[in-house]
Order: structure tokens, then C-alpha cells, then sequence
């Protein structure tokens, strides 16, 4: 069978208002197949209301949205975001710590929080295989509460390739982890976007330094408006960022990452979106 030509993402001037004020403005914005995005922006930006939009918990109030071929409003949006693997604090949070990290990853086919039930062999082969893919096989057997914030990362990313999914969203999953945590899991992510057959990948950050090398393209957000969706060449440059971020920046490149600086009145060297 030929791989599918159509966009596993589409939206047209999408429009989020709530209580008068306009979180999202005509964003329209379209991904295709075998591309993985970041969504980069500043705190503000729109980037929590647009997941939200693209996953259905939030009701656009104008426009039209696309999703793995589905149309918002015509399609049962519930069958849709099994479809949709989703890492998120939201859902770290949630997780019991008693629970293993071979069950913990087995509950993604469910959709299930703090499995119960029989646990089918299938189910335990086809998640050590998961474990496995993640390089996480020695967390089989390791509760949630035990589990470092990196380890909790990939359980969770697990956890939602256990579904099989064809869109997987990663919303700030650095944000927590100490700086060597934070290096390995990206580490892990460059490898992920290198499998075949991955699914389509949105990783939301602020961080630039975050947009490893298998993201190909970069959606950049300031008060709800698109400011650049393109190849991330085209959208990874100074002007560009200091737009979207609302002050002079400079995009450097130091031992093969990429960085931003604040200009002008700022000390000199001093990186933007370092973490402490």
C-alpha cells in the first residue's frame, strides 16, 4: 500500500474566543505527512489552547480543523483522540504510584489510569516490546513513586505508543527534569523521530535549545497569531524568534545546539532559555 498522501493535520483560520478575549486568531496551519513539528512560542502564546483545540477539549469558535483526516464538528471526536497519543503534566500527575512501569505503559491501550483487571499475555509481551523500543525494559518492574522525572517521561511516551498512535504530542516534556535528565530524554526523542514508521510528532517547548534535529518543521506562536509555519531552517533564525518572543534575540549554535542570547542591554553571553 503507497504511504498516505494526505496531511495528518489541517486547520484554517481557527478562532478561539472565551470571555471576550481572543486566545486564538485565524490560525491556519497544515502538516504533512512524515514531518514532526515543534510548537515554539513564549509563555501567552496560544500554544496550551491550540492542543487543546486539536484534541477537542476546547470548542474553536470559528474555523475549521482537520485531524488525521477527521473534520471537528463531523466526526466523533472521542474514537478520534484514541488515535492520539498525548504526554503531558496533566497526565503525569494523575499516575498511581503503586503501579509498575510494564502496566503502567500496558493501560495506554485502555486509555487507563490505575489499570485493573486481567492482565492479558499479549498485552504484557506487546508492552515489554514497548519498554524495550524506549530503552526502559529495566522499568518493568519499577512503581510510578520509585521512577526519576526522565523515567517518568518515557513511561508515559510508552504508555501512549501502546495505542499505536498516529500523532503524538508532546507538551513541555522537559519541563522538570534536571539538566542531565533533560539531555538523555532529548537524546531519546532525536531516536524516536528516527524510527520508521513513527508517528507524526508535536513537541511543545520554549526552549529552542529542546528542537533537536529530527524536528523538521517549526510552528511559532505570539498572542494567539501564527508567526512562521514552515521548514525549521526558515523559521529558526533571529528575526523570527525575536518577533515571537518580543525582544532582540540571537540564535547561536554552540557543540552542535542551537541557543538564543538576548541583545542589546543584556550581558553579553547570557543564554535566554537556560535552564538552572
Amino acid at each position: 500500500m503507497a504511504p498516505s498522501t494526505a496531511p495528518t493535520l489541517r486547520v484554517s483560520d481557527l478562532t478561539l474566543v472565551r470571555d471576550g478575549i481572543r486566545i486564538l486568531v485565524k490560525v491556519s496551519w497544515e502538516v504533512g505527512p512524515g514531518q514532526h513539528w515543534a510548537i515554539l512560542g513564549a509563555n501567552g502564546s496560544g500554544k496550551t489552547s491550540l492542543l487543546s483545540a486539536l484534541t477537542g477539549y476546547q470548542t474553536p469558535t470559528a474555523g475549521r480543523l482537520f485531524v488525521l483526516g477527521q473534520e471537528y464538528g463531523n466526526s466523533n471526536w472521542v474514537d478520534l483522540r484514541k488515535r492520539i497519543g498525548i504526554v503531558s503534566s496533566a497526565v503525569r500527575q494523575q499516575m498511581p504510584d503503586h503501579e509498575e512501569g510494564l502496566i503502567a505503559v500496558l493501560s495506554g491501550k485502555y486509555a487507563m489510569i490505575d489499570y485493573w483487571g486481567r492482565v492479558k499475555k499479549e498485552d504484557k509481551e506487546e508492552a515489554r516490546e514497548i519498554l524495550r523500543q524506549i530503552d526502559s525494559e529495566h522499568l518493568a518492574d519499577r512503581p510510578w513513586m520509585v521512577l526519576s522525572q526522565g523515567e517518568r517521561q518515557r513511561i508515559l511516551i510508552g504508555r501512549a505508543l501502546m495505542a499505536k498512535p498516529e500523532l503524538l504530542i508532546l507538551d513541555e516534556p522537559c519541563a522538570g527534569l534536571d539538566p542531565v535528565a533533560r539531555e538523555h530524554f532529548l537524546q531519546f526523542v532525536e531516536r524516536l523521530t528516527q524510527k520508521k514508521n513513527a508517528p507524526a510528532l508535536m513537541f511543545v517547548t520554549h526552549h529552542v535549545e529542546e528542537i533537536v534535529e529530527g524536528i523538521t518543521h517549526v510552528l511559532a506562536l505570539k498572542k494567539g497569531r501564527v508567526i512562521a509555519a514552515e521548514k525549521r531552517a526558515k523559521v529558526l533564525k533571529s528575526e523570527v524568534l525575536s518577533e515571537a518572543f518580543g525582544e532582540p534575540v540571537e540564535l547561536v549554535r554552540r557543540q552542535g545546539r542551537l541557543w538564543l542570547e538576548l541583545v542589546g542591554n543584556a550581558e553579553p553571553g547570557r543564554h535566554l532559555f537556560t535552564r538552572s
